[in-house]
């Protein structure tokens, strides 16, 4: 199969698929938010109930792969069912993993004083990106055998055009 679709149909991702297929047959059930890591932490919960509810929950509440993971191992499903106080057992995931805010994702300030630029405010993208470029340049030349800097800009042409 490598040889006629290319890489990714090892046995362990063959046996991933096909027991992707078995758990979830009907494909309108499937999620466009959850990603293929998701789906396989998914496939490990045996109980058909929990795994709806996983699903949901990761999809409501914009889990990563990592905050399901947790909760699939932590067994949230069933002390949620168990608890008297669900309300509570709920709240407990914002306290331990609180949801992410876009401030959280993008650093502000950056710090790139190697860069060697100058110490004001505002700067170009050519300017960051020369300097990215030429720090990275320097880095891969000092490695020496093995490793190559081929150009600092290269075109891409996918289905004909230049991206």
């Amino acid at each position: 199969m490598t040889q006629d679709f290319g890489k990714g149909f090892t046995v362990a991702n063959l046996k991933n698929m096909r027991q992707f297929y078995l758990t979830f047959p009907n494909s309108y059930a499937l999620r466009s938010e959850l990603s293929w890591t998701h789906y396989r932490l998914l496939m490990r919960v045996e109980n058909e109930n929990a795994r709806e509810f996983y699903m949901q929950e990761a999809v409501k509440s914009q889990w990563s792969t990592r905050q399901l993971e947790r909760q699939i191992n932590s067994f949230f499903y069933e002390r949620l069912l168990s608890s008297k106080n669900k309300v509570q057992v709920a709240q407990e995931i914002q306290t331990l993993e609180p949801a992410k805010k876009p401030e959280d994702i993008i650093r502000d300030p950056y710090v790139l004083e190697f860069l060697g630029l100058s110490s004001n405010d505002d700067f170009y993208e050519s300017d960051l990106e020369q300097a990215l470029i030429t720090h990275l340049q320097k880095f891969l030349l000092e490695l020496g055998r093995g490793f190559s800097f081929v150009a600092r800009q290269k075109r891409i042409t996918f289905d004909g055009r230049h991206c």
